[in-house]
Formats: structure tokens, sequence, C-alpha cells
């Protein structure tokens, strides 16, 4: 809306991947009234955005009859210009400006580039007529067409930072990490959210021991396992049980067997 004037309100807006920027920017999208369409690779996002009541179509089929396009992924050359609306809108918040094929745009025969303003150019097809419209140059839209990302959400990225500095310092002469790429501990993760949980407001509840008991976790939670998932604690229960009726299936046996030796 900074870059273009465009009213939100009723434009169809296709949205390329469904990770964390994809969530977060058709949860926006959806906030201002668009009508959201996913377009994705993995099954699981795309199961995600259908629950979370977002249609998931090919490219192919929705390419003709959106208004917007936002580009979330890390992939090559999202965006091509063929079959689509005239003046629609090409933006990319995602990582790489190979996402719009800016250097295949600029070559095609009779493309003339139209300058509205310093983030916004809208590039003619003289053969057509049509025209797409092209934010900042296909660069991440959130660092150049606003003012990026809001000082708090860097606070959390860069504590992220920091912390990965300490842990690789302070265990630099254990051999806990060798030369190679890791995910982020996850106690850490958790570290860095609980210190800013107070700027938030927000106040955790940590469990009784009862509580903890029932579904075989710490009073803090399972926060700190690694298979920490929607119904972990169900399955451990049930491992129980069945660890449960294994040993006495174990003990009727033993009994049977030392009966029948008794017996002769």
């Amino acid at each position: 809306m900074n870059a273009t004037n465009v009213m939100i309100v009723g434009k169809v807006v296709v949205v390329l991947g469904y990770g964390d920027t994809g969530k977060a920017c058709a949860a926006a999208l959806k906030q201002a009234r668009a009508v959201v369409i996913v377009a994705e690779i993995d099954p699981v996002f795309s199961y995600q955005a259908t629950i979370d009541g977002i249609q998931v179509q090919l490219l192919k089929d929705v390419v003709s009859k959106a208004d917007i396009f936002v580009t979330t992924t890390g992939y090559n050359d999202m965006i091509m210009v063929e079959d689509m609306r005239n003046d629609v809108i090409l933006c990319n918040i995602g990582s790489f400006v190979s996402q719009t094929d800016m250097v295949g745009l600029q070559a095609l025969p009779g493309v003339n580039k139209i300058s509205i303003n310093p983030i916004t150019d809208r590039w003619v097809f003289s053969e057509t007529g049509r025209a797409i419209i092209v934010l900042a140059e296909g660069r991440p839209m959130n660092l150049s067409c606003a003012t990026g990302p809001p000082s708090f959400a860097i606070s959390t990225s860069l504590t992220n930072q920091v912390f990965s500095l300490l842990e690789l310092w302070n265990e630099r002469s254990s051999g806990k990490y060798e030369m190679k790429v890791y995910d982020f501990p996850k106690h850490l993760d958790e570290k860095v959210a609980a210190l800013h949980l107070e700027k938030l407001g927000a106040k955790p509840n940590l469990l009784t021991k009862d509580q903890a008991d029932h579904i075989c976790v710490p009073v803090e939670g399972d926060r700190q396992s690694a298979n920490n998932r929607y119904g972990a604690w169900f399955w451990r229960k049930v491992l129980g049980v069945v660890e449960f009726f294994l040993s006495l299936l174990l003990l009727v046996a033993k009994f049977v067997l030392g009966f029948g030796e008794d017996g002769n």
C-alpha cells in the first residue's frame, strides 16, 4: 500500500510459499481483507494453509486471476509474466532477489520501464499494451518499500545471534560442535523468548506436580525435549500402558510355566 497506494480489500493475492514468512504474510493479507491463495510444494505446508482457511492452488491455474503476487520462498524464477493480468503487482518478501526474473524481464523485446516512484516501476509490453508493476526491482519489500522489521523483532533475532556466538565460544574446547551447520539449540531459543516476555507483559504458567506427572513431563513443561510435538505426551502414556501390560503378561507367563514345572 505504501508503494502503490492500491487498496488491498477484495484483491486476489497469491502468496508463493507457506513457510514462516509465507504464513505471516498470508495472515496479514487476510486481515487486510484480501482473497488469499497459496502456491506451495510441501504437502505439510499445503495442509497447514488449507486448515488455516486458505486455498492451495497450482500457480499455473491462478496466474491469470491474481491482482498481486508475493514471493516468500528461496527459489529462483518463481514469477513469470505470461498470462498475467494487466497491471498485476509483483513483490518479494523472501530472501533472494532471484525469485523474480528481473534479468529476463529486462531482456524481453519491446518492454519499457516507467518509474512511478523510487520503489515502484511499471513495465509496459509494447506488443500487447499490457503492463506489470514491480516493487523495489524484486528486492525484499519489507526493507525496500517500508522501514524494515520492527526493532523488537530485530532484538529477538540479534539475541539469537549473540547466544549462538556465546555458545560456540563456551564450547570451543569441548568438541561439542564440528565445522558444520547446526540448528539453533532449542534451550537457547526458549531462553531468548523468555528474555522478551516481560516486555510483552506475558507471564508463563508452570504445571503442578500432579499435572506434570499426569502427562509425564517436568513441571516446566516439555519444552526442553527435542521431541516436543503435539500429542507426544499421549504417546508416552500409551507406551507406558503397553509396557505395563507386557510386564503383566510376562509375570503371567512365568507363573504358568512355573506352575507347569511344579505339576511335572
